[in-house]
């Protein structure tokens, strides 16, 4: 009769492999519950671990990857991207984690393609778990790491299709929480300008939330006063410039900015114009990042924990590894409003 591995083990169990080795180790990520029915299958089988099993299970740490891709430089050359490192080391290292920052870009895998990750981080066992950027989610990503019951959670706006653990910004309520601030200020005519446009996740839903609170209050977001392009302080001025050109009936008395750079265009191109903000037109943004409170006027913005976006991507990726079995879950993190002078009558 041939002698009792850890792979048997893990396959009666219905737990990955590193799993068992965790429960040799009274790992703290695994849940009393699989501990105890784990080790009644070891004993059931009559189970001895190896001295190379034991070394294994003795590992100091284990590794959680981060996956990213690389070729977008403005997703991960900033703040933002930090504080989600910050968030997700917060709460892996109490686990005996380590976190692995690893590139998706180079062969992100076509359709009916597998992605080079899937071999070199996954089917290596070189990481125990998967945090993505949902950018980086294909259906047939999906499809491997939900046969191979690979434990991964998304990290942005999920596809509809996602039946996976998934965490995001609230965005379209922050969209909702601008316009409507602006609305009880007495603005009515808003205008909402960058973002990559049309199908972009990030740009719909802060849209969608802006344009929803305007119709309950029998107002309308006009298509004109979207403006789509990139968000950055040169768009923020010129988007500006091209609504106070506008017949003077027409203009936006307030305008939601993507980011803080657009709004520090805008605001300068206000100035320039001789506009005063905010008896003539208010100006708020996403983000208190990085010049929201130091423009003049300060500007009102959304404050978005990127560091929770983190903690929570971490959480539930420690439960997915621990409860193979556990219910899929989405969560939305709640963005908070902060008013300042630039909107404030």
């Amino acid at each position: 009769m041939s002698k009792i591995t850890i792979n048997d083990i893990a396959k009666a169990a219905g737990v990955a492999k590193s799993t068992v080795s965790k429960v040799l180790n009274d790992a703290a990520s695994i849940s009393e519950e699989t501990k105890r029915k784990v080790r009644d299958i070891m004993k059931e089988m009559n189970y001895t671990p190896s001295s190379i099993a034991t070394q294994l299970a003795r590992k100091s740490s284990f590794n959680v990857g981060l996956l990213i891709d690389l070729s977008r430089k403005d997703d991960f050359l900033n703040h933002f991207f930090y504080a989600i490192i910050g968030g997700i080391e917060s709460v892996i290292g109490k686990h005996q984690y380590e976190l692995t920052i690893c590139n998706a870009s180079s062969n992100p895998g076509g359709e009916n393609e597998s992605p080079d990750f899937m071999n070199r981080l996954v089917r290596n066992g070189k990481v125990d778990g998967l945090i993505m950027d949902s950018s980086i989610w294909s259906a047939e990503t999906e499809r491997l790491l939900s046969e191979l019951q690979f434990p991964y959670v998304l990290i942005g706006d999920a596809p509809a299709e996602v039946t996976y653990s998934a965490v995001d910004i609230d965005n379209e309520n922050g969209g909702r929480l601008l316009a409507q601030h602006l609305i009880a200020q007495g603005y009515k005519r808003i205008a909402f300008i960058c973002g990559e446009g049309e199908g972009e996740p990030l740009f719909d839903r802060r849209v969608s939330g802006c344009a929803n609170a305007l119709r309950e209050h029998g107002l309308a977001l006009e298509s004109r006063l979207v403006l789509a392009g990139t968000a950055n302080e040169a768009n923020g001025r010129l988007f500006m410039e091209q609504l106070l050109a506008l017949p003077a009936e027409e203009q936006p008395d307030a305008v939601i900015c993507m980011n803080n750079y657009t709004a520090f265009g805008a605001l300068e191109a206000a100035r320039a114009a001789g506009v005063s903000l905010p008896s003539q037109l208010g100006i708020a943004t996403f983000d208190d990042y990085p010049l929201a409170p130091y423009t003049n006027p300060p500007l009102t913005c959304l404050k978005m924990d990127t560091f929770e976006l983190g903690v929570q991507a971490a959480h539930m990726l420690m439960t997915r590894i621990s409860q193979p079995s556990a219910a899929a879950e989405q969560r939305l993190i709640p963005a908070a409003l902060i008013t300042r002078a630039s909107t404030v009558r």
